[in-house]
């Protein structure tokens, strides 16, 4: 159990999908404007209830016949069941509607734009693709549906997150899942995600070594590999064609800044702290505590290797993906259970700077123009980021899959926690609970143990306090398609072939030139117009979030 619920929880970094950069317009509703939420719906609104802000319209609305609505999630892994499962049945009940989840690809649904039969809601990633910057184009404004159908709405959101995805016409059309604003952070119910991890079994026999500075960090792995020739001294996550936990991992432990003094872009894979830990990281490969293992896995192989205790260490990133595996391990070899420490840390005294999900969060939902009842579309935002709507879709119905006690903290039955620990499919299939995310947040997580596996409850009372916001470094790549975009990405993926080549270095004479190839490829690439450009939107960021 975590030393304290109100101040723990979690879901892990997910891998981010991208839209395709080209953006087709055409037969997208017209020209751009604000987007008024004109009904499509035979029956208007105005006749089925009245407005009142202190309730959500959902329980004033006198519609009988059930609203059908077509929802494209851009997204082929995501469940297009509805309503057979305790959540979606309720949502189903509470709305009165049904929903036909059609899923696809950036092709298809740029297909879809092209083809202009549009669907009633669209869930997309990347809200600054073209797709998400021409909203006013093709979706109605939140605003403009919230004052016209349910300015409830207004009670439930959250105004922080609301400003940042407004657009240029002052108005917001799309509101995401797990975005966290300034006062998440401050709030210390947002729970780190990254860890330093030891087997507990290892970590006791070798006297609890420490790992904070490169001298000791060096030192206690030579310890594992003499001790433990079978095992892996140090792994980390599939580093697959980016960096893994090697680059903007390892820089937030470090609390490599965020910018330079001057309040400009700082390119923190120079920074000379990182740079030396990334040479420690080299001199730990050439001892034989990193296998070539590391580099070549995929998550599959990484994940079998976690199941079966195979790392005696691991920078490890998204605990809550890997905590099934964790778990695995953990039951098997209770004595041997991964444990967060204190791993590489600064060598110059800055402080621990873990990051977590942004204010732009993951998914965006928008309501296109095509909306056959808009009224209806609101109160399916307000209801799911109601604290109604977020006890439902994390713990569904109260008495029947969970209870909750006088601090308000919420247990699992004892059918239910049995059928998630022994048959995770039927738990999915049957009740769904934490599934369905399009307007989750971790906050609503940590009311109850039961939301996470018990082998990190310890991973996340260690990262306490040592989370911070990297609010100001969200969406300031280059815009897509113009030549610093293509710059930056050919530049991403230098650095990304250029860490692996200094960290599997075979002395310091290779380490170095990989260093300079990609400080050369900087010059040869377009680096100073695109820290101008990087330079200008963290500018703009700031004032979106009152920093000065």
């Amino acid at each position: 159990m975590f030393k304290s619920l109100n101040n723990a929880s979690n879901i892990s970094k997910l891998g981010f999908g991208l839209l395709a950069s080209t953006f087709i317009l055409t037969a997208c509703g017209g020209e751009e404007t604000g987007g008024e939420a004109n009904s499509n719906d035979d029956t208007a609104a105005e006749t089925r209830y009245e407005l009142d802000a202190t309730t959500p319209a959902w329980k004033l609305d006198t519609k009988e016949e059930t609203t059908e609505l077509t929802w494209y999630v851009n997204a082929d892994w995501w469940n297009k069941d509805f309503g057979t499962d305790t959540v979606t049945k309720k949502i189903k009940e509470d709305l009165n509607i049904d929903i036909e989840f059609i899923t696809g690809d950036d092709t298809k649904l740029n297909t879809l734009f092209a083809g202009g039969d549009m669907p009633d809601l669209i869930t997309t990633f990347d809200p600054n693709s073209e797709i998400g910057k021409k909203a006013n184009s093709w979706a109605l404004s939140l605003n403009d549906l919230a004052d016209q159908y349910d300015p409830h709405f207004y009670e439930v959101y959250a105004e922080e997150t609301f400003n940042w995805f407004q657009l240029e016409d002052g108005k917001t059309y799309g509101y995401p899942n797990y975005s966290n604003t300034q006062e998440d952070y401050n709030s210390g119910m947002i729970p780190t995600t990254t860890a330093f991890v030891i087997r507990k079994d290892i970590y006791d026999a070798l006297g609890q070594p420490e790992f904070n500075t490169p001298e000791k960090f060096l030192e206690s792995l030579d310890k594992i590999t003499t001790e433990y020739p079978e095992l892996h001294a140090l792994g980390f996550n599939e580093v697959g064609t980016g960096t893994g936990p090697l680059g903007n991992t390892l820089q937030d432990y470090l609390g490599v800044p965020l910018e330079t003094e001057d309040g400009d872009f700082y390119n923190r894979n120079l920074d000379e702290d990182y740079l030396l830990w990334v040479e420690t990281l080299n001199e730990a490969y050439r001892n034989g505590a990193i296998s070539d293992d590391s580099f070549a896995d995929d998550s599959t192989g990484f994940a079998e290797k976690t199941k079966t205790g195979k790392y005696a260490t691991m920078i490890l990133d998204g605990t809550v993906q890997q905590s099934g595996n964790l778990q695995i391990w953990s039951n098997s070899n209770p004595d041997g259970v991964y444990i967060a420490v204190d791993g590489p840390a600064s060598t110059v005294g800055n402080e621990i700077t873990l990051n977590q999900s942004g204010i732009s969060g993951w998914m965006t939902t928008y309501v296109t123009k095509q909306i056959s009842d808009p009224a209806k579309a609101i109160q399916i935002f307000t209801y799911l980021l109601s604290e109604e709507g977020q006890l439902l879709v994390n713990y569904g119905i109260e008495g029947e899959t969970y209870t909750k006690d006088e601090d308000g903290l919420i247990t699992f039955t004892e059918e239910i926690k049995e059928m998630q620990q022994s048959d995770a499919d039927r738990f999915k299939k049957e009740h769904r609970m934490g599934e369905f995310i399009f307007f989750a947040h971790d906050k609503h997580k940590v009311l109850s143990s039961d939301s996470f596996q018990p082998a990190i409850h310890q991973m996340m009372e260690w990262g306490e306090g040592k989370l911070y916001p990297h609010f100001i470094l969200e969406n300031t790549a280059p815009d897509q398609g113009t030549q610093e975009a293509r710059s930056l990405t050919n530049i991403e993926t230098q650095w990304a072939n250029s860490l692996i080549s200094m960290v599997r270095a075979g002395n310091e004479t290779e380490f170095d030139a990989a260093l300079e190839t990609y400080k050369t490829f900087l010059d040869e690439n377009n680096w100073e117009s695109i820290v101008e450009i990087r330079s200008g939107k963290i500018a703009e960021n700031k004032e979106k979030l009152g920093i000065e």
